[in-house]
């Protein structure tokens, strides 16, 4: 990535140099494909060329809303009608499914990141997986009529806030729920890496060590709604044996095994990548078919990771954020056991706007000021260079990148991106300028950028169907959904004398004011009306 200064000491100035970015507006989607100005390939040891102009201040039309959402995809009803619960997959699908899909700082339009990702039955049973799960994604499963049931394993890819905030609210409320059973996270070990003060220590910042620490912080929680029940009779914990796991499936404080208030870190060596073939599976379940992988990528601090989920001849990878680096790469081009390449189905990988256009976005301007013109701007475009070089794939690196897998994924999605129509439309200039072929269409495309309940159906099959790009129909008034009768719960931990839950057993209620007086008035219902 060129230096801002240095680019300001070739003779541009910063809107010259947001020129030469590839900020192009000159088409935007309508009906399917976003035509924009074309570019060639950039040859190595070539100067970047200029793949377009920049036609900022923009109007509203082209900056609050995302067009090939909302115009072009064809629509999803998650709710079966005869049923009234969330649709599963079909036997042979791999159903992925946004339920956030931005960087922060918080946006309306799109949660943080998750992406859950389902299989149907056809290798046995049906499986499902929450990929990283940020601030304010629940609100979103609630929505789509995904319940906490089906949200029982979590593969975190680092431990910053927005990917994995929400594990509060999935924790905390699933055993009053559907979740009769312990929930699963998965993320990387320790960093290693030695506070540079003294008395350098290596912190224990891995997912074992924040699964046990968030469990004494939701310790208030989970005793508080122990009047109910949190445990069913005949369930049987998976084993290491039974789901493939690296280690051995251990509750990270004192829990029953099977009590849905159980917590249990699966933690990863993040230094591997499968050279030696299976030191880094994740997860291999033979009854229901999936394997999933890991491998390091480059983000802020040692021990971030992306993900690979093989099932049924169909393949998903999930980056998370990373800088373009070799292992998103080389998993992209998956070969097999002869060195022949596969590639895989879907890639799903981060992608971040360029610096200024990241700073006058968030700062609330209409354009890049000229250098010197607001101080406040400069410093903030150094600061989100530095974060983008350390840290993001800025949208040129993410074209080169892709350039560089072959064969290419059936679809590529950028995601952890802030989409609107002049957002998206720049950086399709920048990736086409490193790999001219991107199309971006529901029907022929091969790219798109992620929005929150962008529905991806990938089916097995020889030839393989196309991947269908969707977008679920949600009410923004729905409550979650609802949750069916479990049979053969087992006492809650906090009861009555004859077994059932006593609500009164961890409160005082001796300054409550009942719902009938000493002398049998009725101050209020107690059926709530």
């Amino acid at each position: 990535m060129k230096d801002p200064k240095k680019t300001e000491s070739a003779g541009l100035t910063r809107r010259d140099a947001l020129k030469i970015s590839g900020l192009a507006l000159g088409g935007l989607a309508v009906g399917g494909a976003m035509m924009g100005p074309g570019a060639g390939r950039v040859e190595a040891g070539e100067e970047c060329p200029a793949v377009g102009e920049c036609a900022w201040p923009n109007t509203p039309d082209v900056t609050q809303r995302y067009s090939y959402f909302f115009e072009s995809l064809d629509t999803f009803d998650p709710i079966d009608p005869d049923t009234k619960m969330y649709k599963p997959p079909e036997p042979d699908e791999m159903r992925i499914t946004f339920l956030g899909s931005c960087i922060p700082p918080v946006r309306r339009a799109q949660q943080m990141m998750s992406v859950f990702v389902e299989v149907g039955s056809a290798m046995g049973k049906p499986d499902q997986f929450v990929f990283d799960c940020g601030s304010g994604v629940c609100a979103n499963y609630g929505a789509m009529g995904i319940g906490f049931g089906r949200m029982d394993k979590v593969f975190i890819a680092h431990l910053h806030g927005d990917h994995m905030s929400d594990l509060t609210h999935i924790y905390c409320f699933g055993p009053s729920a559907d979740r009769k059973s312990p929930l699963y996270v998965w993320g990387p070990g320790p960093s290693g890496v030695k506070s540079p003060t003294y008395p350098f220590r290596a912190y224990a910042d891995g997912t074992e060590a924040f699964c046990r620490n968030m469990r004494k912080a939701w310790r208030w929680h989970s005793e508080s709604f122990s009047f109910q029940t949190t445990s069913c009779a005949g369930y049987e914990p998976p084993t290491k044996e039974s789901w493939g796991l690296p280690v051995d499936p251990v509750p990270v404080w004192d829990e029953a095994p099977d009590d849905a208030y159980s917590l249990v870190p699966i933690e990863l060596d993040w230094t591997k990548y499968g050279e030696v073939p299976g030191d880094n599976v994740a997860y291999h379940n033979r009854e229901t078919g999936v394997k999933i992988t890991h491998f390091p990528v480059i983000h802020t601090r040692k021990g971030s990771i992306g993900y690979k989920l093989e099932w049924n001849g169909l393949s998903m990878i999930y980056t998370s954020d990373t800088k373009p680096e070799i292992h998103s790469r080389d998993q992209a081009i998956n070969r097999d056991v002869r060195g022949v390449p596969r590639g895989v189905d879907v890639f799903i990988h981060e992608m971040v706007v360029p610096a200024e256009v990241w700073a006058f976005k968030n700062m609330g301007l209409a354009e890049a000021p000229p250098p010197g013109a607001n101080p406040d701007f400069d410093m903030t475009v150094e600061e989100l260079t530095r974060v983008q070089n350390s840290s993001h794939t800025p949208q040129g690196a993410f074209g080169y990148l892709l350039s560089q897998i072959n064969p290419r994924p059936r679809l590529t999605v950028a995601t952890h991106f802030p989409v609107a129509d002049d957002t998206v439309e720049c950086a399709l200039n920048s990736v086409r300028a490193h790999c001219p072929e991107v199309v971006m269409d529901k029907d022929v495309g091969n790219m798109v950028w992620s929005f929150d309940l962008m529905v991806l159906r990938a089916f097995a099959g020889d030839p393989k169907p196309p991947i269908q790009q969707l977008r679920a129909v949600v009410s923004d008034y729905g409550f979650s959904p609802m949750y069916p009768v479990i049979p053969n719960q087992n006492t809650p931990k906090y009861h009555t004398p004859d077994g059932e839950g006593d609500p009164y057993a961890q409160i005082d209620t001796s300054t409550e004011i009942p719902p009938v007086d000493e002398n049998g008035n009725c101050n209020y219902r107690e059926d709530g009306y």
